[in-house]
């Protein structure tokens, strides 16, 4: 899947019109030093486009988070990035997107909603509410501080059990 849904009107407000959309969000996705390459963004109504190369799928899903948790995103496509194979060999990989995880490792994507807590969400998928640090580290790049969530926001959940929603 090439295409990731979220809340239009959930998120933070990164920019202030269409014409410096589509930079600011590309200069949020450099600063997060997830090493992406070739990177290019494209902002359309709502719908923002991403093309380039990640060094893993870790890498590339939490670009998508980035660029999905800002006010006025509410479709991010990444059809055409590609990532490195595992190991680093710079070939890109035929699998794209965040649908498409290292064989590792399975990741499910979740909306947060109104009275959730990361510890309530790691209790959900892991079986215990202690294993909230590994949700904040997992999306360091969208939550800045575990006590912040709020209805709308998507995160990963890395190596969730299987049947958990």
């Amino acid at each position: 899947m090439g295409m990731l849904d979220f809340a239009k009107d959930v998120g933070r407000k990164l920019f202030g019109g269409k014409d410096d959309a589509a930079r600011r969000i590309r200069e949020e996705l450099v600063q997060s030093g997830l090493g992406l390459r070739d990177l290019d963004v494209r902002y359309d109504d709502g719908k923002v486009t991403l093309s380039g190369r990640a060094p893993s799928a870790a890498a590339l899903q939490k670009a998508v988070l980035i660029a999905g948790n800002v006010q006025g995103v509410e479709r991010v496509d990444i059809d055409t990035f590609r990532v490195d194979q595992p190991g680093g060999g710079g070939a890109p990989d035929t699998a794209s997107g965040p649908a498409a995880p290292s064989a590792e490792e399975v990741v499910t994507y979740y909306e947060i909603r109104k009275g959730d807590t990361l510890s309530a969400i790691a209790q959900r998928f892991y079986g215990d509410a202690g294993e909230y640090p590994r949700l904040f580290e997992a999306n360091r790049e969208v939550i800045k501080d575990p006590d912040r969530i709020f209805p709308g926001q998507k995160i990963r959940i890395p190596g969730a059990r299987q049947g958990r929603v």
